[in-house]
């Protein structure tokens, strides 16, 4: 076969000339300034809020002002390679992040990028990190249980599907082992977990993950990091993007929960970059939006109606106090946002009372609503009995003389004290929780030397589990604790003191089981 030279020149020029480049119509800027994290556009006449915009190095912006003749946009990267003059291209993309399941398991940066180096997540689908909340009529009121594991919140502060209850404390307190132990205690539940790091540092950050890989938590949860070294940016965009991932199995029908650790430095990245656009400042030099910036975000969390799918979205924002002044502007923001809150106090924790739950201050608004049956019935005097043993004990200091009915009550409020502390990482069981509080409230431990209150917990639920595991899975399947089951735990109760536990007590340390020698030790 012989090709010819004037035959080959002829279909390279019929391919030239059929040849038509795409049309691309685009809308460019250039760069006036640039600095600090944020840049000022000319020439993105069409551009829209929250929408996407890429430099010319690869950065991408989001767009955070409209003004008459400029764009102000904040920057999600490295902006020290962008200089005056450059172009900058708008996407016509509203700020969104890749959700699915594709995200359980992994660690990603405010954007949804893997930051992991486990490689690329495999999703096609995306959503807006910005959403209107669901409204009104989209909802149901919150009746089923987040089973914390810890039995001071599951017993009297109850948090519920679809709730947003607040974790509120100094430095140091307890807040993120709170949330830590609730997302570990879902391990082989139906709750998929999101815990969404604001402004920590990044080895705080590894020592959360390592935490819930140990007690195979990653299997269920997202972590979305946006570090200390992040720009203001990221750690601004992150808790809305943590949103939008929960909200995607909200609307599948499906229950997650959402930690937001802290929204404290969530406030403060926000407050960087209005302050660095101009945005005119208001109290504590925060914008006069602020308010706005946490109710639109904890306005999302919700238990959907069983019409619209039924699913739910728990939220549980954390605040850092300073010296305990629950009274300043962020917390008091976001104390009326939220559904109640857990307050932790400094000097409870150093006094070894961990969680550090300040009773007084702490309230769920949804209440009993949120709680099991079987809690129900045992838990209920124990808010009232420690709040009035925090109050005698504050008494108690100054008077040398107590009538039999105070110490009485100072006594057993001790005891309380004991069984509701508990180590971190180490999430109770709810029939577990129901049986413990149900000897607590009903006079069992009253003959029990206060050191000795720990121990004896440890040993009767051994006791239990070994002897009457049928009485633990009743509560746990039926969700209640019917007559014939407190009936049956009272005599197995009865059986530890006498069988077990008096034993025990031989033993030099050990209560005897007689109250009066135990009072007078």
């Amino acid at each position: 076969m012989v090709f010819r030279v004037e035959d080959i020149a002829a279909a390279i020029k019929r391919e030239i000339e059929a040849f038509e480049a795409p049309l691309e119509a685009v809308d460019v800027g250039t760069v006036m300034e640039v600095g600090d994290g944020i840049a000022r556009l000319e020439g993105l006449a069409g551009a829209m809020a929250s929408e996407l915009v890429e430099f010319e190095n690869g950065v991408m912006g989001i767009v955070f002002n409209l003004e008459k003749d400029n764009v102000g946009v904040i920057i999600m990267g490295d902006y020290t390679d962008i200089e005056e003059g450059d172009l900058v291209k708008a996407t016509g993309r509203i700020v969104s992040v890749p959700v699915g399941d594709a995200l359980v398991g992994r660690v990603v940066n405010a954007l949804g990028q893997p930051i992991d180096g486990k490689g690329p997540i495999e999703t096609e689908k995306f959503r807006p990190v910005e959403r209107i909340a669901p409204n009104v009529t989209l909802r149901k009121e919150v009746d089923t249980p987040v089973q914390t594991g810890i039995k001071a919140i599951d017993s009297m502060i109850p948090i519920g599907r679809g709730q947003r209850e607040l974790i509120i404390g100094d430095r140091q307190t307890g807040k993120t082992a709170l949330a830590i132990d609730t997302i570990i205690n879902q391990k082989g539940g139906d709750i998929i977990c999101i815990y969404v790091a604001i402004g920590q540092k990044r080895a705080s950050v590894a020592r959360v993950i390592a935490t819930l890989e140990e007690y195979g938590a990653m299997d269920h949860t997202i972590v979305v990091a946006a570090t200390a070294s992040d720009p203001a940016a990221l750690k601004y965009l992150a808790p809305y993007a943590g949103c939008a991932m929960g909200e995607e199995f909200m609307e599948r029908g499906e229950d997650a929960l959402i930690v937001y650790d802290d929204l404290t430095k969530h406030a403060w990245a926000y407050r960087e970059v209005s302050l660095l656009l101009r945005r005119p400042p208001g109290r504590e030099a925060y914008p006069g939006d602020i308010f706005y910036l946490h109710s639109r975000l904890l306005e999302r969390a919700a238990k959907l109606h069983p019409d619209y799918g039924g699913g739910s979205l728990t939220a549980l924002p954390m605040i850092e106090t300073q010296a305990a002044d629950i009274s300043t502007y962020i917390p008091t923001n976001v104390i009326s946002i939220t559904d109640g809150q857990i307050y932790l106090e400094s000097d409870l924790f150093y006094a070894g009372i961990r969680p550090a739950l300040n009773v007084g201050l702490s309230v769920s608004r949804v209440g009993g609503k949120a709680q099991v049956r079987a809690m129900r019935r045992v838990a209920g005097k124990l808010r009232l009995e420690l709040a009035q043993f925090r109050e005698l004990a504050a008494f108690a200091q100054f008077g040398s003389e107590l009538d039999k009915a105070t110490r009485e009550q100072l006594e057993r409020g001790q005891r309380i004290t004991e069984i509701l502390k508990q180590p971190q990482y180490v999430p109770m069981p709810l029939e577990q929780q129901v049986m413990i509080i149900y000897a607590v409230t009903n006079d069992f431990l009253d003959d029990v030397l206060v050191e000795e209150v720990r121990g004896w917990e440890d040993a009767f639920h051994r006791f239990m589990k070994d002897n009457h595991p049928q009485i633990g899975e009743t509560i746990a399947g039926e969700k209640d604790l019917s007559e014939e089951t407190a009936t049956a735990l009272q005599k197995a109760i009865e059986e530890f003191k006498t069988a077990v536990w008096a034993v025990e007590g031989e033993e030099p340390g050990h209560p005897t089981g007689d109250k009066e020698a135990d009072t007078d030790r």
